[in-house]
């Protein structure tokens, strides 16, 4: 192919990009047709299959985006939750609310804690650490929330009768 000393290019322009990118637009950053630019995809998508490598490329969101093999997912995940960054204290505070009381609600959190737990709460729902567990059956039907798989597994923990009884904890204190 005329254009394939521009494979590289189309890489490259990929990684950078870190979302979809539209063909047309990849075009016109190499300044070659857009049928040009949907063969060096389609090549370099064959490179990647034949060579054995850890990426592949998508069509989505309206472009064509760089991403790591399905079949690799796993071990990108434990490099994920290696990398993941620590809890903040309000986060770890919250947490330990959810973990000792729940199911429990956000304004029953807020009430023990003594501030708003938000952005906090947010985070540890992001992270998969807590969930929903349901509504509450009274006024206004607030969210339940409680701890997560993940939450035992990051805090080595089987299950949740391993967390430390609250009356032990309290009798403990120097």
């Amino acid at each position: 192919m005329f254009y394939s000393h521009l494979k590289g290019h189309v890489e490259a322009l990929l990684f950078a990009s870190g979302e979809p990118l539209p063909l047309p637009k990849i075009a016109q950053v190499l300044e070659i047709e857009v049928d040009n630019a949907r063969l060096l995809l389609d090549q370099l998508n064959e490179d990647f299959s034949s060579e054995n490598r850890g990426l592949t490329i998508v069509e989505v969101g309206g472009g064509y985006q760089l991403c790591t093999k399905p079949e690799l997912a796993t071990i990108v995940e434990r490099l994920a939750h290696v990398r993941e960054a620590k809890l903040s204290t309000a986060a770890m505070e919250t947490i330990a609310v959810v973990a000792f009381k729940q199911p429990v609600t956000k304004q029953e959190i807020e009430i023990i804690r003594g501030v708003k737990v938000d952005k906090a709460l947010t985070t540890l729902v992001e992270r998969g650490l807590v969930k929903e567990l349901g509504r509450k059956d009274t006024i206004g039907r607030p969210i339940l929330y409680g701890t997560t798989e993940t939450f035992l597994q990051c805090f080595g923990l089987r299950s949740l009768e391993e967390l430390p009884q609250l009356n032990d904890m309290l009798t403990e204190q120097p």
